[in-house]
């Protein structure tokens, strides 16, 4: 009997601290966010406290929590807001039958994280010369979850990658917490290897950087890297919220492969990108010579992408000699 009613009190509890929460980490002015929030937590407490019949109870709660969902719901994502230099400029493709032309692919040149150049060139690519299909998975050491990356690799060592990320504003630094409230805008960074890799190796401090290549048939990539175009051109017109469980970069790869992947399941680890290598060598898609633990460890690039540095020759310099790569 105890236990039911833990359970009966656990729901209302776990919807109350989640309304709580999505007030605060709002973007309404500090009296309104915390006066809201106290307000919200009064009425929801209230509502299962009265003397009432449960199915009573249930219906004010309810309406608290609709309301406040009510208005959550409506806070949409913008274009238009006041962006960090190296997320303000959107990618753009043209699509023709044999070709494409990428706009605005991204190479910022870093001194430090914060401290960075920021350049964008065009390039046109032909569709039949698209062979290769990497994963970049970057330890950033945090428990379970990791930032995934693929790069599409063309004839001629030129690859294109793409990074799906938090659009940031000026100022504004990420928060895993403030992920999950519509805090931040979801946005496709176009760039060349030597931005996003550079970036990570050798100016954030404790992230390991590890590149697989996927064992995929030209045709799928090629749909994959058409499919990720459509969405790089829906998002200038449509933006679209990032939500860390749920629109994230390990989330939204799974969203582009998903359709072009024969039988494929959802798996946890897609959720726990930190793991998202591991997944990809249980389905066969990596090498599969060496042990997973030792592909891991062989796979690492930080000290080969700083030895290239801006070097015209660096997707293949970090691929040198790695398992998988064709030498």
């Amino acid at each position: 009997m105890k236990f039911q009613r833990f359970l009966v009190w656990l729901l209302p509890l776990a919807l109350t601290c989640w309304g709580v929460m999505a007030i605060v980490y709002s973007n309404l002015p500090a009296v309104a966010r915390y006066g809201g929030a106290g307000a919200f937590a009064l009425l929801a407490l209230l509502s299962v406290s009265l003397p009432r019949k449960g199915t009573r109870k249930a219906a004010w709660f309810g309406a608290v929590f609709a309301a406040a969902l009510g208005w959550w719901l409506t806070l949409a994502p913008s274009n238009d807001r006041d962006w960090a230099p190296d997320v303000a400029l959107l990618p753009a493709a043209e699509v023709w039958e044999s070709s494409v032309t990428l706009r605005n692919i991204r190479d910022c040149v870093y001194r430090g994280e914060y401290d960075y150049d920021v350049r964008h060139y065009d390039r046109a690519f032909a569709l039949d010369a698209l062979r290769t299909l990497d994963l970049f998975l970057v330890d950033w050491g945090a428990p379970h979850i990791a930032h995934t990356m693929l790069s599409f690799g063309f004839g001629g060592g030129k690859h294109v990658c793409f990074s799906i990320e938090t659009r940031k504003e000026k100022g504004e630094l990420y928060s895993s917490v403030r992920g999950f409230f519509k805090q931040y805008e979801l946005t496709y960074v176009l760039a060349d290897e030597r931005d996003l890799i550079l970036l990570r190796a050798a100016h954030r401090k404790g992230e390991d950087v590890y590149l697989y290549r996927l064992k995929v048939p030209p045709e799928q990539i090629r749909r994959i890297f058409l499919d990720y175009l459509r969405t790089v051109n829906e998002f200038r017109t449509v933006p679209h919220w990032y939500n860390a469980l749920a629109a994230n970069c390990t989330t939204d790869i799974w969203k582009h492969i998903a359709p072009y992947y024969p039988g494929a399941r959802f798996d946890w680890r897609i959720l726990a990108s930190g793991y998202a290598d591991e997944m990809a060598y249980d389905l066969g898609v990596t090498d599969q010579s060496l042990p997973f633990p030792e592909l891991r460890r062989r796979s690492r690039v930080n000290g080969s992408a700083v030895a290239a540095g801006r070097d015209r020759d660096f997707s293949m310099l970090i691929r040198r000699g790695l398992p998988g790569f064709e030498q």
